[in-house]
């Protein structure tokens, strides 16, 4: 049975004293989730949040890493500092990365071995935008992200990953892809993993994240292949990410 799986992407949002609060109030709210709950905070802040949730069943990871080990690489984040400061996890492969900075397919594929190679599990995120949506190439775009990482890591890696469906399109927009929609790419995914080994497939949890919120979480959540979600937004407000949380519990 794969246990329900929500993370919070807090982007490039907060402060020493506002991170602070929200932890209050998600610390003061957790009792009674049984899903896995994490944070991801900006990785200025890793060290606060590492200190304050000391104790708490809430993990925390990072948003990013570098695919090196150490160097000459300034403002990048090595895989040993993200270990360094106890995350159980990283964001890999996040859309902004893809889009904003030009992060390709291959690239994404190392930082995912980066990652598992220091211990720390990774949040491959893959996704579609509308352009590519409304071509009817979404299993096509998802299919070569996944193969990316499958073809350099092999299926065994992700006996210790996580995948995020986020359709770019109802990331940060007001859209959500309907929960059909959702299931459909949730169901391909583990199909496309199945077709490399079934168990790793039962057992992977695939997040789903795209503008969920409260009001929508037990809809989605309640669909056999999405097992939580990776949330943006709604994780800033501590009583809005409780109740995606508790919706997946």
């Amino acid at each position: 049975m794969r246990r329900p799986f929500v993370a919070g992407n807090w982007k490039m949002n907060g402060s020493k004293a506002s991170i602070r609060e929200l932890l209050d109030g998600l610390n003061q709210g957790i009792a009674g989730v049984t899903a896995e709950v994490a944070v991801c905070p900006p990785s200025i802040y890793l060290a606060e949040v590492a200190e304050q949730l000391d104790g708490s069943p809430i993990s925390w990871g990072a948003q990013n890493l570098s695919q090196e080990a150490s160097g000459a690489f300034t403002g990048e984040i090595s895989p040993a500092m993200v270990k360094d400061l106890a995350c159980t996890y990283v964001l890999v492969g996040h859309s902004e990365r893809r889009s904003i900075y030009g992060e390709d397919d291959a690239l994404v594929a190392k930082k995912f071995a980066a990652a598992r190679a220091m211990g720390v599990k990774p949040i491959l995120c893959v996704g579609e935008t509308l352009e590519e949506r409304e071509k009817g190439v979404t299993e096509d775009v998802v299919g070569r992200q996944l193969d990316a990482v499958l073809e350099l890591e092999g299926i065994s890696a992700f006996n210790d990953a996580v995948v995020a469906y986020e359709p770019v399109w109802a990331i940060g927009t007001g859209m959500t892809a309907s929960p059909e929609q959702a299931q459909d790419v949730h169901a391909f995914i583990r199909q496309r993993f199945a077709s490399h080994d079934a168990a790793v497939a039962e057992g992977l949890r695939i997040q789903y994240g795209g503008s969920v919120k409260g009001a929508n979480a037990a809809e989605l959540f309640a669909k056999p292949d999405i097992d939580g979600g990776l949330i943006g937004g709604a994780s800033l407000d501590a009583d809005e990410f409780l109740s995606i949380c508790r919706a997946a519990s």
